[in-house]
């Protein structure tokens, strides 16, 4: 075997290995389309005190804390480490004043106390920490292996349908934050949500995702407006149909949130495909987790090379198709797009088989009819899509069709969601 072919399988047996316990465990949803408001947050679970005694243990490693029914293991540099005294963290700014390469590595309590709801804990130097256990179990490892970072509905087409879910109004968007409020709950449960009434111009497009969050200026500008004039090296500048995809899949950081609104069509067909990735991928888990841990843990190349009049670009992005959080195994991103998937040249040949049965397995799931929400855009209706999650196509069209958007920046439109007090 050649020593890169060697290489390489020695690194996906060790990953393999790394990662196959984390791959089995619980799932993060409870059932396929199932909505969950509330997820398993530990501040919003209630133990009665007289059942779930507290009891704390020093070990020659960890601190064995058992609170409200859940047993956790807190390393001692850990514990110091997140003391929360005004000496060590500043409650003004929620930054660390601790300097944690000063923190003895084999550092351990010299006294340990649990009273009213809080563990106090006394260093070697005599420095003092208190921590409330309800902090300590919602941030442990324990409980954070057991809680779901973002709750969401999968969905198919008859469950998106059944929802009923009410689309935002363009005024009352735009003056109203209990209206942003909603739109943004219903954006990150589904991975889509609407604005309707919008003037159809790239004006009133452009203020109206601005409400949102901060526009992500890529190589197609920071808001396009085109039609099938081919004026890019991209299929979408065409009128044939489009498979379901993700796009950027060629950006190291795919763009977080898609943004399309239809401000003319002159002709028929162009409907606009929509499939939740998450709600495949869960069936891929669920009935094959060999396949699933493929998609999970192959990197992927996908490029895209443009040539075209005064453009000219060459990006590449590695990754696998689904990303997960390692300690509880939620899905956080899909990177599928069969059109920019590039040479795959990063895995020995037996991987390859094995990750094209996976990828066959997905691809089925995603283009299960019942999976296909097909909505019809027509001028003044403008759809968020979170392109880490939801994929897009259309089908073929005639005519005149002109289509205006742009991207948005993950991290703000989460921003703005937690600052109205939702979870994200």
């Amino acid at each position: 075997m050649p020593v890169q072919s060697m290489f390489m399988a020695g690194v996906f047996r060790c990953l393999s290995g790394k990662l196959r316990p984390a791959l089995k465990q619980a799932h993060w949803i409870s059932g396929l389309g199932e909505t969950r408001t509330q997820c398993r947050h530990l501040q919003k679970m209630h133990y009665s005190s007289a059942t779930h005694p507290t009891t704390c243990q020093l070990r020659e490693h960890c601190l064995e804390l058992s609170h409200g029914g859940m047993s956790m293991r807190l390393d001692y540099v850990w514990l110091r480490d997140h003391c929360r005294a005004a000496s060590c963290y500043n409650a003004g700014t929620n930054q660390r004043n601790l300097d944690t390469a000063s923190v003895d590595l084999r550092i351990r309590p010299a006294k340990t106390k649990v009273d009213d709801g809080q563990l106090f804990l006394t260093w070697p130097d005599g420095h003092e920490s208190k921590y409330d256990l309800s902090w300590l179990a919602e941030n442990s490892y324990e409980g954070r292996k057991h809680s779901t970072v973002q709750p969401r509905t999968l969905w198919n087409s008859d469950i998106y349908m059944n929802s009923n879910t009410p689309s935002a109004k363009w005024d009352k968007f735009m003056s109203c934050e209990d209206e942003l409020k909603k739109f943004l709950q219903n954006y990150l449960l589904y991975g889509i949500a609407f604005v309707e009434d919008v003037p159809a111009t790239v004006e009133a497009t452009e203020a109206v995702t601005q409400r949102v969050g901060l526009i992500r200026e890529t190589l197609f500008g920071r808001m396009w407006c085109f039609t099938s004039d081919f004026s890019r090296g991209d299929t979408a500048y065409t009128n044939l149909a489009l498979d379901r995809h993700t796009d950027t899949s060629y950006f190291q950081e795919p763009c977080g949130v898609q943004v399309f609104h239809c401000l003319k069509h002159e002709g028929t067909g162009g409907r606009t495909l929509l499939v939740d990735g998450f709600y495949s991928a869960e069936k891929v888990r669920q009935q094959s987790p060999e396949n699933f841990e493929q998609l999970a843990r192959v990197p992927i190349r996908h490029e895209y090379i443009e040539s075209t009049g005064s453009h000219r670009n060459h990006t590449i992005g590695i990754g696998p198709l689904l990303n997960v959080y390692p300690w509880n195994n939620e899905v956080y991103m899909i990177r599928y797009n069969n059109y920019d998937r590039s040479v795959i040249n990063t895995i020995p040949h037996d991987v390859v088989q094995r990750w094209y049965a996976a990828h066959r397995e997905l691809t089925n799931e995603l283009r299960r009819p019942e999976n296909e929400l097909w909505v019809k855009l027509t001028p003044g209706k403008v759809v968020f899509i979170d392109n880490w999650r939801v994929m897009h196509g259309r089908e073929s069209f005639t005519g005149l069709r002109q289509l205006c958007g742009c991207y948005l920046t993950r991290d703000d439109i989460l921003n703005k969601a937690r600052s109205l007090g939702l979870q994200a």
